[in-house]
């Protein structure tokens, strides 16, 4: 007998899971009472007898995505007190308090396609909680949600992100693990910009991954190759901000998974090859209250509001300050580099793409604001939360200063050694990220760029690939 006619896992076809996705999503856009949906998730995981396992994820300091696998059984019966050991967490806890717990998110909860996932299995997400029950300071998802459900509380303002990621295709399965035996990456396409056969291979990964992200729930916009070879950015809508980083952790965990089953690597390095554009992670975030984009302003400079200004000034007075959070590995200072639309100006420009913040041409319920100098390594939650605290709360020049701040030209650091000393000694950044994960952050990044050749150069350096916090080689890492 066939095996695998004993089994009946949940397999369900791609349009449902979209609707029953979306459906997810606006709950959480409608800020439906978090009780009442856990109440009717844990009926339907009751109920439904097919689904084997349920996948509880969180993400580290760093903004490595942590998956575990749950009974779905156990689970049901010990929601309430999951723990994990957090010393094994770089950036969580040490070896003599090492025990956290797993709080889970309900309404963050995702219906997976079974053939690119596996059959029987759906994801929720998750955030660590202290022993005594208290979110965890180094979790910056829990930052991030605990401060804008407080906001939207307090006031009805509700802070929208879409994010614009690029990434590579490389030859082979688990490329970056393998660098330090190649030294090298093969592209796997020398296309461009929008440009690819429709059975190219290429091509084909874009529409794998789009089909997936549409039935994740992500509404996609749209999807193209972009300038360097093998480089692909598939769009989607802008949501709530937590949705938003939830969505970037499962744009990259969807990438990779197919781009596997292709035998193939989807790479989120911000420059893995030199003399090629690298990949960004353009960020795009306004403001509303009662469904009002407070960002708008017909009469106002590059048609925005007097907030949405304050906003970027605060930005560009605190943008070396947050520098490291945005842009948080060795590599990604070779991004930084002008000869490549680099967005290394720190400036606001409606045109100039080399500035930090760009002004798209928008209407009312378009109107936001770019910041194009992210790298795709950031923590996403670390990096929305970064933005928000800093372009609500940052220290805000005088009208004239700000102005000229806005167009005179500035630069970020060119390299992490700089960007870690001037986070380390930014009291405005300890205050935003906390004392002790800022100390962590810092340390963290202090020891992987220590791994790494302080000078950059104009080749990509074996360190920068091997000891990329995106690079899961935990191998390497203990072998230093």
């Amino acid at each position: 007998m066939n095996i695998a006619t004993l089994r009946n896992f949940l397999e369900i076809p791609y349009d449902q899971l979209e609707e029953m996705n979306l459906e997810a999503k606006q709950q959480r856009i409608d800020h439906v009472d978090s009780g009442k949906i856990a109440e009717q998730r844990r009926k339907y995981l009751t109920d439904e007898k097919r689904i084997k396992a349920i996948t509880v994820c969180f993400t580290d300091l760093e903004g490595r995505f942590q998956m575990l696998d749950y009974d779905k059984k156990f689970l049901l019966k010990n929601a309430d007190n999951l723990t994990f050991d957090g010393s094994s967490i770089r950036g969580f806890s040490e070896i003599g308090a090492s025990d956290l717990k797993l709080t889970i998110d309900w309404p963050a909860f995702y219906w997976l396609p079974a053939d690119v996932f596996g059959p029987g299995k759906v994801v929720v997400f998750g955030e660590a909680h202290d022993q005594d029950g208290s979110p965890y300071g180094a979790d910056f998802r829990s930052r991030l949600r605990t401060h804008v459900d407080q906001m939207y509380r307090n006031d009805g303002m509700v802070m929208h992100a879409a994010t614009e990621i690029e990434g590579l295709l490389f030859e082979g399965v688990d490329a970056e693990r393998k660098y330090h035996e190649a030294g090298a990456f093969s592209f796997m396409s020398t296309g461009g910009y929008y440009h690819s056969l429709p059975q190219d291979p290429l091509r084909k990964f874009i529409d794998q991954a789009a089909e997936v992200q549409r039935a994740l729930g992500l509404s996609n916009e749209k999807d193209h190759p972009e300038v360097a070879p093998s480089q692909f950015e598939l769009n989607y809508g802008y949501t709530d901000a937590v949705i938003a980083a939830d969505q970037i952790q499962l744009y990259k965990l969807t990438c990779r998974q197919i781009a596997r089953s292709m035998g193939l690597t989807a790479s989120f390095l911000p420059k893995p090859v030199a003399g090629v554009n690298g990949n960004g992670m353009h960020c795009n975030i306004s403001m509303s209250k009662n469904g009002k984009n407070l960002f708008f302003d017909a009469d106002g400079k590059d048609r925005l509001s007097k907030s949405a200004l304050d906003f970027v000034d605060r930005i560009l007075n605190s943008a070396s300050d947050i520098c490291l959070t945005l842009n948080s590995s060795v590599n990604a200072y070779r991004r930084l580099d002008p000869n490549f639309e680099a967005p290394n100006q720190i400036k606001s420009s409606a045109t100039n793409r080399a500035s930090m913040i760009r002004i798209p041409l928008a209407n009312e319920k378009s109107a936001r604001i770019e910041f194009r100098s992210v790298a795709p390594d950031a923590n996403p939650y670390l990096m929305l939360y970064t933005l928000l605290r800093t372009g609500m709360e940052g220290p805000l020049a005088d009208a004239a200063e700000s102005e000229s701040k806005r167009s005179r030209t500035r630069f970020l650091p060119d390299n992490i050694y700089d960007a870690i000393r001037i986070a380390k000694s930014s009291r405005f950044l300890a205050e935003v990220l906390g004392e002790n994960s800022h100390s962590k952050y810092i340390e963290l990044k202090q020891m992987q760029a220590d791994r790494c050749p302080k000078e950059l150069g104009t080749r990509v350096k074996r360190e920068e690939i091997m000891f990329h916090h995106e690079v899961t080689n935990q191998l390497l890492w203990s072998q230093f």
